[in-house]
């Protein structure tokens, strides 16, 4: 099957397959991956969490689930520069260690299947869980409780003290959603070691997976402009441009805009 259209179609269904649709990205870069050989992995991996649980209602086994896992050897990814490995799920599960989305990806699989209740919270700069109305929040590396004093420090040390913390911050996230910030991981990491045209499959994947934004298609942009496709370049800076609020911005869009050559016409 074409990973693309599994990958969406693993969002059709109820309840969505959200690790699954995870492994079919990981398939776009690895032809050779079957997601359901990685599948029966998490299933094994499930029994040996599942073992070491306590005996607790399933509504405060979040925690433990995640210093479970963490004591198992599935923790965050240090290595730097980051490679596009600490966002691909089956590199992750092989190698335990990844960035904090795709570790809290594999927990969201494990609480499912175990029927501990557990979400994903869509915090800018590092991805983190929530148990369900629960007043705080958890580090998906190790299980750490965030409370708010806790999420306005870590807000600070990736964005720095002029960001406060607002509501938003702290909204839940829906599968699409989070597949769409997997892709926009991968994009920036493929991006980083110059791997132009796996980023532009992540690129692309962002984009169809919607609602996209000025800097999705800038981004795109960029690659094609690496990669030498000044029409679909321009294509690209268009969007860019119309959904632009950032008046410096629009005017630097314009001007690259200016500097590419004219648009092609068919004749017939």
């Amino acid at each position: 099957m074409n990973p693309r259209k599994a990958c969406l179609a693993c969002l059709e269904r109820q309840p969505v397959a959200l690790f699954e649709a995870g492994l079919w990205i990981a398939a776009e870069h690895d032809p050779t991956l079957q997601p359901a050989d990685y599948l029966a992995l998490v299933q094994t991996l499930q029994r040996e969490v599942s073992v070491g649980l306590p005996m607790l209602p399933v509504s405060e086994l979040a925690q433990p689930l995640l210093r479970q896992l963490c004591a198992l050897g599935f923790q965050q990814d240090e290595y730097y520069p980051l490679r596009p490995q600490a966002a691909l799920l089956d590199k992750v599960l092989m190698r335990r260690r990844g960035q904090p989305l795709a570790l809290a990806l594999l927990s969201l699989e494990l609480a499912r299947g175990l029927s501990i209740p557990l979400e994903g919270v869509n915090f800018p700069g590092y991805f983190l869980l929530r148990v369900p109305g629960a007043d705080h929040l958890l580090d998906p590396c190790g299980g750490r409780r965030l409370y708010p004093a806790d999420c306005r420090e870590l807000l600070g040390r990736q964005f720095g003290p002029q960001m406060t913390l607002s509501a938003d911050h702290l909204l839940t996230a829906s599968p699409l959603q989070m597949l769409q910030r997997l892709s926009r991981n991968l994009r920036q990491l493929h991006t980083t070691h110059d791997d132009d045209l796996a980023a532009l499959k992540d690129a692309e994947r962002v984009i169809e997976l919607g609602p996209a934004n000025a800097s999705d298609y800038l981004a795109r942009a960029t690659l094609y402009q690496r990669l030498d496709c000044p029409q679909a370049e321009r294509f690209d800076l268009e969007h860019a441009l119309l959904l632009s609020d950032d008046p410096i911005q629009r005017l630097r869009l314009t001007e690259r805009l200016n500097h590419l050559p004219p648009k092609t016409t068919s004749i017939h």
